[in-house]
């Protein structure tokens, strides 16, 4: 068996990496939720297609 790491943990431990590692859960980085102008554009950009596909199932009818 291989000497333990400094920390108590042994050698191989994946676990004892960096504690900023990415991989725990403290250490996620969430993106910030959009504006409200880019918010509005999503939503008129969603109701302009939805118009599009109505309009023309009507059309084409």
């Amino acid at each position: 068996m291989s000497d333990p790491a400094p920390d108590g943990l042994p050698a191989g431990d994946p676990s004892a990496g960096d504690p900023s590692d990415e991989r725990r859960p403290e250490a996620r980085q969430y993106e910030p939720p959009p504006s409200a102008g880019k918010l509005l554009l999503w939503i008129l950009l969603f109701v302009t297609a939805a118009l599009a596909v109505v309009l023309g199932g009507v059309y084409f009818t």
